[in-house]
């Protein structure tokens, strides 16, 4: 593990979806974290199911090559009572998953209510209370939007935090 008071450490977040793949990137130093871009990778039901893979792969591939982040935090798959919606969103995941380890990055996933704790303290926060949390915690300007953006921002938070924990528990 990378300790935060000696480099900089580069986070990409993602929050896995087949309509909207949520992304953010952060630069993290010492105790410090700032968001260095986001955006959201967007497809329809209209394209098929096999084409909306491939386009979460191409962009999060292009940013990867871009941005050269040295972790990926995903956000695990979220209980669903249908199951076919939990396979594609696992299909999704598994995408990203294959993208980092041909990157050769390291993998770190998060339960939502673990996300939702380490920025809240309340692990049923709502969407509009993390987006704001997010804003918060970072001094943005602006709310991020969509809460795709805001989610995937605070994964790569959620990690930022167990590494500036993990720091001091080894100093």
């Amino acid at each position: 593990m990378i300790r935060l008071n000696e480099a900089k450490l580069r986070i990409l977040g993602v929050d896995p979806g087949l309509a909207r793949t949520g992304w953010g990137l952060l630069s993290a130093s010492g105790h410090q974290a700032r968001v260095l871009d986001s955006g959201v990778i967007s497809s329809t039901s209209a394209v098929a199911f096999s084409d909306r893979l491939v386009r979460i792969y191409d962009q999060l591939r292009d940013i990867i090559l871009k941005y050269k982040p040295d972790v990926v935090a995903v956000e695990d798959v979220i209980y669903v009572e249908n199951i076919r919606v939990a396979l594609k969103l696992g299909h999704a995941r598994g995408v990203i998953l294959l993208l980092a380890a041909q990157q050769g990055l390291p993998v770190v996933g998060y339960a939502p209510k673990e996300i939702k704790e380490s920025l809240t303290g309340n692990g049923n926060a709502s969407k509009l209370q993390m987006q704001r949390m997010v804003q918060s915690i970072l001094a943005l300007k602006d709310m991020p939007s969509p809460h795709d953006v805001a989610d995937a921002i605070a994964v790569a938070l959620c990690h930022f935090h167990r590494c500036t924990l993990e720091s001091r528990l080894q100093a």
